[in-house]
């Protein structure tokens, strides 16, 4: 079954305000009409008995099952991930609209419940699939090539046999799962409930870390010493729910056996641990080359002896303030879409059209940006929290790459779409390195291309070395939490260690930054995801290099390539670009970009 969706960019990414003209939102009736739909509850009675006829027809018979009987089994597990997908994202979008409303978040959890319930005698499917011999599964394979498409799944499903428990441990702990979500909800009600007061205004978290990429300097230092403050009076819970999801997660790995906190992240994603080592490292290592060097640029730019961490998402001063209303921010990304190949603005198109991207910022709603694939017979769903600046018109050319991907999986059916996280950055970052070059070309004097250049090393460092840093972050985190409970002072030392590593001499910090852990949501929903961002900026950058380069039939490969969902390893997904990211040089091909746009800045210097 599909997680829900949650925020997932990096909040700090949004700005502005103004009249930005007519902001579409969710129509999510292509789900259910309501909460009290009749298909709702026709959908949870089938549910419900299905989940039963499944276990009673299949438990403890796959390992005897032969070939056509064992696909029918695996497309009635498909079926069932589809209905119980299409509830909870239903159920999981609605609250995201409005995280405070506590009938939504009672909603939420109802159903969070009746599925885990249902689906807790299902739990036998993966282990069973892990007890077949390996020859038996190859024979089944080769007498079925309908079986046979299905072979990824069971290559990822198996990765998980060595730490694998008992059948009655692996059904307590999917019962034990809701625990889980309920610390992660503590923390969305937590954020979302939050309220800073800025210069006698009330703000929710959205509105006030927009307000770090101000023109305005003292804004930007009242912004960032409210967030401080309003995040230090709450730090006792976040502290604790981090404790607990980290203990949590200790608890399980160690019984799993998992030789890393961060392994079963890899195996998810389907990637191999000295792949994400060896893109740790090159990031890491090119610190100097990368964020050191830029921001010591623009301490220049803002005529400062030392930069604050206020400062780090500021314009510049040359910046236009101006305001990009939606349809101009829709005309832009679209034209960069149909520019790239009219087959990706045919499927982008309906995002705008029949609700199916939620753009305004409200009250309660949850903060940053996400694209929700829901289930492959319905569609995604885009959230924004829009505001107006240009970077919020990269935020909608990400996060519609990722639904153009999602669209285009989607063929591939429930089991076989949903593509790891490493690659699921790939169209999202694509869409947006289409959309930033078309508003390079655009650029009509050198200080316009320069904003540009700037904004886009900016972007490009919050997705790499910021990410990266958060990753390091995490893996002391967890690693501490072994030792022993975590005082907040403790997280907060943790935080600060990678801070200044990262971002460089340039910056002071100051007091109540160490609390700016708090709020980010990957840490909470879903460890070590941050990596990610990494991985599909490096691999973006370095197809991008493939497809600058003039490479022939490169946009049949690229939609070749999105299709494929996670039916292909990355290794087989590259290969037509003639691209290896096991290769420790693959990421600095990746890294090479972000330098070469410092370089052009520099050179605009001299």
């Amino acid at each position: 079954m599909r997680d829900l969706p949650f925020p997932v960019r990096d909040a700090n990414a949004a700005g502005g305000a103004g009249d930005l003209g007519n902001l579409p939102e969710w129509d999510l009736t292509d789900l259910y009409s309501s909460e009290e739909a009749p298909e709702l509850d026709r959908d949870l009675e089938w549910l419900e008995g299905e989940c039963a006829a499944f276990a009673a027809d299949y438990e403890g018979k796959l390992a005897d099952l032969d070939a056509e009987s064992l696909l029918n089994c695996v497309q009635r597990n498909e079926k069932i991930n589809s209905i119980a997908g299409r509830i909870m994202s239903f159920a999981g979008l609605r609250y995201y609209q409005l995280t405070t409303d506590a009938e939504r978040a009672k909603f939420l959890s109802d159903m969070q419940e009746k599925i885990t319930v249902f689906t807790t005698p299902l739990v036998f499917f993966t282990l069973e699939i892990n007890r077949i011999d390996d020859d038996v599964l190859k024979a089944h394979f080769d007498a079925n090539a309908d079986l046979a498409r299905y072979e990824p799944v069971f290559r990822r499903i198996r990765a998980m046999k060595p730490y694998q428990l008992s059948d009655e441990l692996e059904k307590f702990l999917h019962d034990l799962g809701v625990v889980g979500d309920a610390w992660e909800r503590l923390f969305d009600e937590t954020i979302a409930g939050l309220t800073f007061t800025v210069d006698g205004e009330e703000l929710n978290i959205e509105g006030t870390l927009n307000l770090l990429t101000e023109q305005n300097r003292s804004k930007r230092e009242a912004a960032s010493r409210e967030l401080a403050s309003v995040f230090q009076d709450n730090i006792k819970t976040f502290a604790r729910v981090h404790n607990t999801q980290a203990k949590e997660k200790e608890i399980i790995d160690r019984w799993r056996k998992m030789p890393t906190a961060q392994t079963g992240r890899h195996l998810s994603n389907d990637v191999e641990p000295e792949v994400v080592e060896a893109l740790r490292e090159a990031v890491v290592a090119a610190y100097p080359k990368l964020s050191h060097r830029y921001y010591e640029l623009k301490r220049k730019w803002l005529g400062l002896d030392v930069m604050q961490v206020w400062d780090r998402n500021a314009p510049l001063p040359m910046e236009d303030t101006r305001i990009v209303g939606w349809d101009e921010a829709e005309k832009t990304v679209m034209e960069a879409y149909n520019a790239f190949d009219p087959r990706m603005g045919e499927i982008a198109s309906p995002f705008f059209s029949k609700g199916w991207i939620d753009a305004a910022v409200k009250p309660g709603k949850a903060p940053g940006a996400f694209a929700h694939p829901t289930v492959t017979e319905v569609h995604p769903y885009v959230m924004l929290n829009y505001l107006g600046k240009p970077r919020d018109v990269m935020t909608l050319a990400h996060e519609l790459g990722h639904g153009v991907h999602q669209v285009l999986a989607a063929d591939q059916g429930e089991m076989l779409s949903s593509t790891p996280l490493t690659l699921a950055e790939t169209a999202s970052v694509f869409g947006e390195m289409l959309t930033f070059r078309k508003m390079l070309d655009q650029a009509e004097t050198p200080e316009q291309r320069k904003v540009l250049l700037a904004g886009k090393v900016e972007d490009m460092i919050n997705t790499v070395v910021r990410q990266i840093a958060f990753y390091d972050f995490e893996c002391k985190l967890h690693a501490a939490r072994r030792e022993g409970e975590l005082t907040p002072d403790d997280i907060n030392a943790l935080w600060m260690s990678v801070q200044a590593e990262s971002l460089g001499p340039a910056f002071e910090f100051m007091e109540g930054y160490e609390t700016f852990w708090a709020y980010i949501p990957h840490f909470v929903h879903s460890p070590f995801y941050v990596y990610a961002y990494a991985f599909g900026d490096g691999l973006v950058n370095a197809l991008y290099s493939v497809y600058e380069s003039g490479a022939e039939g490169f946009e049949d490969k690229y939609f070749e390539m999105l299709r494929a969902g996670g039916s292909k390893h990355h290794k087989e997904l590259l290969a037509p670009f003639g691209l290896d990211a096991s290769d420790p040089k693959f990421w600095d091909k990746g890294l090479s970009m972000i330098s070469g746009f410092i370089d052009e800045l520099e050179a605009m210097e001299g």
